[in-house]
C-alpha cells in the first residue's frame, strides 16, 4: 500500500534515529535529514509500505533450509543455477522450502566472499532469470557481503586511481595505529599495503588481502548498501544473510568487533525490509562466543533470525566423545528466542566447524582432543588471530559424514547412525534446521579439492558430477542414498509436528550423560515430544517413570511407531545413536 502522510514521516523520523546513532561520533556530520530522506526513496518507501510485524513469526515446523553453492552439482551443457532447481525440484520438492545460495556474484577469492560486483550474477553460474525462478519455487536466502569486497573490483580500482565511483568506500588505517586488540578470524596482516595516486595508503582488511574492509563511515557505503538490498528484493530475495556483520565498524583503539554502530546497522536494515516487504527475513553471520552471538537479537529489533552457532562444536564433541554434559549445560542456558526471532540450527556448512562459539562451553583440553581426533578422521585446523597477535584455533575443516565415522577411540561401524542422530538432534531443537547439501548427500573429504587449491575449507566444498549423483542416489548399497533417504524421512516426521515450531517450548531433561534429551510441547499445549538421543556406543536403558509422561494420554514413538501403554513401569532400550521421539498419541496421529 502507499504510505500515509502520517506513516511516511513517522518512517522517515525512524530512519533519522537509526542514523543519528550510527553517525553520532563521526565528524563532520553527514546532513542525516537528507540521508534520510535518499534512503527512503531508494528503497522506494515513499510509493510502497508494510507494517512492521515485530512479533509476527513467518515460519513453521515445516521450514526446512538447503544450504548449496550455485556450482555445488554440475552437469554438461547445462547451466549450473538449472541444475540445481532440476536437482531441488526433483529430489527435495516437498521436503525443504528454504534455499540458500552461497554468493553467485562475480568474485575474486573465499569461494565467492571476495565480490567484484554485487549487481550482477557470475556468469559461469547463470542469469538473475535462474536465480528468480528458483525464488519462484522456494523462499531464497542470499548473502549480503556487507564487511568487505573484492581488490578486483570497479570500486576498489577507483580508489587506487583515487576518483570514481567508489573510490572512497575503504577503511584505511596508519600503520603505527594501535591494533593490539583488533580480534580478526586469520592471521594474515591487518593492513594491506597499497600503491595509489595519493602515495601509499594501507587498507584494512580483516580476512584477506584480496578482501577490502568498506568504511561504513562514510554514509555513500550505507546508501550503496541499502540500494543492493533493494536490488535483492526485486528479484526475488527474501531472506537476507548478512556476513561477517560483527566487523563492520571500526574504532581504532577497540577490538573493532560488535560496536555499538554495527547493531544499530543491523536495526536499520531491518527497519527498512520489514517495510519494504511483508515477508523478509534477516540473519546475522556472527561466528563468535556464544554470548556475543546472541546479542544480535537485540531486543527483538535486530536479527529475526540468528546462526546457532555453538551447536556445531558442541554437537561433534558430544558425539565424538559420548558425553553430552557440556552440550546439555549449553542447551540449559539457551533464553528461548522472542516471538518475531528464531534460531537457526545448522550442523555443517561451506566453511569448518568454527572453535570460537566452544569458547567458554568447551575447556582447552576438550577442544584439543576434538581437534586431534578430527585430524586422525582427516580434518585440517585453521587459524586466527587472538588478542596481542596470538594465534589460536579459529574451525575444523572436514565433511561431517568423515567428522562423525568414529569417536575419540578411533573409528567404528556406527558412523551412519551417528551421523542420522547429529542431525535427529538438530531436527528437533527449537529454531530452523538448515542442511549442508554434502549432509544431505553424506559427501565425504575432497582430499584432492584441497590439495588442488591449497585451501582447508576446499575439502567440504565438493563439486559433484551430476551424472554421477543421480547414479549413487539410485543405488540402494549407497551410503549416499541410504543417508539421503534416512534423512528425508525424519524431516517428514518433523515436518508434521506442531511441538516442532521454531518457537515451540523446550525444556532440557536430565537422564544421564549418555542420554541426551529435551521436551518440546506445541504452543497450543496439545502436543508434547520427549526428543531422547543415545549419543553413545553402547545400548542404554531408560524407565518410562523418568519420564513422567501422564497416564491418561497414550504415547509413542514417532520414528519406529513403538507404543507405550504403561509409563510407569515399561523400560525402553535405546541402541547406540538411536533417537526416539515419543508424543503422545493424538497429537502424533492429529498434528493440526
Amino acid at each position: 500500500m502507499k504510505p500515509t502522510t502520517e506513516q511516511q514521516a513517522s518512517l522517515s523520523q525512524k530512519i533519522l534515529h537509526h542514523l543519528e546513532s550510527i553517525y553520532e561520533s563521526v565528524s563532520p556530520q553527514p546532513d542525516l535529514i537528507t540521508v534520510a530522506e535518499h534512503i527512503l526513496r531508494i528503497m522506494r518507501l515513499d510509493q510502497h509500505y508494510e507494517d512492521a510485524k515485530p512479533a509476527y513469526s513467518p515460519w513453521s515446523a515445516e521450514d526446512i533450509a538447503v544450504i548449496t553453492y550455485g556450482d555445488s552439482l554440475l552437469a554438461d551443457d547445462e547451466i549450473p543455477l538449472n541444475t540445481l532447481h532440476r536437482f531441488l525440484n526433483d529430489y527435495l520438492h516437498g521436503t525443504i522450502n528454504t534455499v540458500h545460495i552461497l554468493p553467485f556474484f562475480p568474485y575474486c577469492s573465499d569461494d565467492g566472499f571476495a565480490v567484484i560486483d554485487y549487481y550482477q550474477v557470475n556468469q559461469t553460474l547463470g542469469e538473475w532469470s535462474q536465480i528468480q525462478s528458483i525464488a519462484g519455487d522456494y523462499r531464497l536466502m542470499a548473502d549480503l557481503v556487507i564487511n568487505h569486497c573484492s581488490t578486483s573490483s570497479l570500486w576498489f580500482q577507483n580508489f587506487i586511481n583515487g576518483r570514481g565511483y567508489g573510490h572512497d568506500y575503504f577503511f584505511t588505517a596508519s600503520p603505527h595505529a594501535n591494533v593490539s586488540e583488533v580480534v580478526r578470524p586469520r592471521v594474515t596482516p591487518l593492513l594491506k599495503e597499497t600503491e595509489t595516486v595519493s602515495g601509499t595508503q594501507y587498507v584494512w582488511c580483516t580476512f584477506s588481502h584480496q578482501q577490502a574492509d568498506l568504511d561504513f563511515s562514510n554514509v555513500a557505503v550505507l546508501k550503496e548498501f541499502v540500494q543492493i538490498v533493494r536490488h535483492y528484493l526485486d528479484h526475488g530475495i527474501r531472506v537476507f544473510r548478512l556476513d561477517a556483520v560483527a566487523f563492520l565498524w571500526k574504532k581504532i583503539g577497540t577490538n573493532c568487533l560488535n560496536l555499538p554502530e554495527t547493531h544499530e546497522v543491523v536495526r536499520l536494515i531491518r527497519t527498512l525490509i520489514e517495510h519494504s516487504c511483508a515477508d523478509a527475513v534477516l540473519i546475522t553471520e556472527t561466528n563468535l562466543p556464544n554470548r556475543e552471538n546472541l546479542s544480535y537479537f537485540g531486543n527483538g529489533n535486530e536479527a529475526h533470525s540468528i546462526y546457532n552457532f555453538s551447536l556445531p562444536p558442541l554437537l561433534l564433541n558430544t558425539l565424538v566423545t559420548g558425553n553430552c554434559r557440556y552440550l546439555k549445560q549449553w542447551l540449559m542456558s539457551m533464553p528461548p528466542a522472542q516471538n518475531g526471532t528464531c534460531y537457526f540450527n545448522f550442523i555443517a556448512s561451506h566453511d569448518g566447524i568454527g572453535l570460537r562459539p566452544a569458547e567458554g562451553l568447551l575447556t582447552e583440553a576438550e577442544i584439543a582432543s576434538l581437534i586431534s581426533t578430527m585430524q586422525q578422521f582427516g580434518g585440517q585446523v585453521s587459524w586466527r588471530s587472538g588478542d596481542n597477535g596470538t594465534k589460536r584455533p579459529y574451525e575444523i575443516n572436514i565433511a561431517l559424514f568423515d567428522a562423525l565415522q568414529g569417536t575419540v577411540k578411533g573409528k567404528d561401524a556406527f558412523g551412519m547412525e551417528r551421523f542420522i542422530c547429529a542431525h535427529a538432534i538438530m531436527l528437533a531443537l527449537e529454531g530452523i534446521p538448515a542442511f549442508y547439501i554434502h549432509s544431505l548427500l553424506a559427501t565425504t573429504n575432497d582430499y584432492q579439492r584441497y590439495e588442488s587449491t591449497g585451501h582447508n575449507r576446499a575439502i567440504n566444498r565438493h563439486q559433484w558430477d551430476y551424472p554421477a549423483l543421480t547414479a549413487a542416489l539410485s543405488d540402494d548399497q549407497s551410503h549416499h542414498r541410504q543417508v539421503f533417504e534416512r534423512l528425508k524421512a525424519i524431516i517428514r516426521i518433523r515436518q508434521q509436528q506442531p511441538a516442532f515450531h521454531p518457537n515451540a517450548t523446550q525444556f532440557t531433561l536430565h537422564i544421564s550423560e549418555q542420554l541426551f534429551g529435551f521436551w518440546r510441547q506445541s504452543m497450543d499445549r496439545r502436543q508434547s515430544i520427549f526428543c531422547i538421543y543415545n549419543i553413545s556406543d553402547l545400548p542404554q536403558c531408560l524407565l518410562q517413570s523418568n519420564l513422567n509422561l501422564i497416564v491418561t494420554d497414550g504415547w509413542r514413538d514417532l520414528i519406529s511407531g513403538q507404543q507405550f501403554d504403561d509409563p510407569l513401569t515399561q523400560r525402553i532400550d535405546i541402541a547406540p545413536y538411536q533417537t526416539v521421539w515419543i508424543t503422545n498419541r493424538y497429537a502424533a496421529e492429529q498434528p493440526d
